[in-house]
C-alpha cells in the first residue's frame, strides 16, 4: 500500500479538531453542568427571561418564566414546569386577614391530606399589604414512577376593590427557586 506525504499528518488534525467539537464551556454560550444540574432539578436558572402575562379578564399581570406551559385563563391560571407551579385564582371577596388565609390552607386538607400550615405573615408589596402563608404537601404520584415529591408552597393573596388574588408559588422542598418567586410576587399588578 502507498502512503501520500503528508496526509497522515492532516488526519490526525482533522480528528483532533472533529473530536473537539462536541466540547462546551459555560463561557461559549454552552450550558454548564452546573446549569445542568439546576435545570434537571427544576431551579429556575439565574439567567431566566421572564415574560409578562396580562390577564383582562382576570384583572391583572404578572411575570411567569419564558417556557413554562400555561393552562387555564380569566379567573384560573396556571403555569407549570417539572415540580415548580404558579396558579392564580382570582375571586370576588372581602379583605383577607391572616386569619382567612390559614383558614383556607387548613380547608384544603379535606382533600390532600398532606397539606401542612406553615408560618404567616402580613408584607407589603407595590405599597400594599398582602397576605402570605407558606404551606407544605405532596406532589400526585409521577403517571411513570408512581413516586410523590415534597412541595412548598408560598402562597400570597393580593386585595383590590373587591377582588382577591390568590397565588402559589410552589416548588419541591430542596430546590432554590427563592430569588425568582420574590420578583414574581413582587411583579403581580391588578390592572
Amino acid at each position: 500500500m502507498r502512503t501520500v506525504p503528508g496526509w497522515g499528518a492532516a488526519a490526525l488534525c482533522l480528528v483532533l479538531l472533529v473530536g473537539g467539537c462536541g466540547s462546551s464551556k459555560s463561557g461559549d454560550g454552552g450550558q454548564s453542568a452546573a446549569d445542568a444540574k439546576s435545570a434537571a432539578t427544576g431551579e429556575i436558572p439565574d439567567n431566566q427571561v421572564f415574560l409578562t402575562f396580562k390577564n383582562p379578564a382576570g384583572g391583572y399581570s404578572v411575570l411567569y418564566p419564558e417556557g413554562w406551559a400555561r393552562k387555564g385563563g380569566g379567573s384560573r391560571t396556571t403555569f407549570q414546569d417539572k415540580n415548580n407551579v404558579i396558579r392564580i385564582n382570582v375571586k370576588r371577596g372581602s379583605s383577607p386577614t391572616l386569619a382567612s388565609v390559614k383558614a383556607d390552607v387548613e380547608k384544603m386538607k379535606a382533600s390532600t391530606p398532606s397539606v401542612k400550615v406553615g408560618a404567616a405573615q402580613t408584607t407589603t408589596i407595590g405599597g400594599r399589604q398582602v397576605q402570605k402563608v407558606t404551606y407544605t404537601s405532596e406532589s400526585p404520584p409521577n403517571p411513570v414512577t408512581g413516586r410523590r415529591v415534597k412541595l412548598i408552597v408560598d402562597r400570597y393573596v393580593y386585595f383590590n376593590n373587591g377582588r382577591v388574588a390568590v397565588v402559589d408559588l410552589g416548588t419541591a422542598v430542596g430546590v432554590d427557586n427563592v430569588d425568582a418567586y420574590r420578583m414574581i410576587s413582587r411583579s403581580f399588578k391588578w390592572s
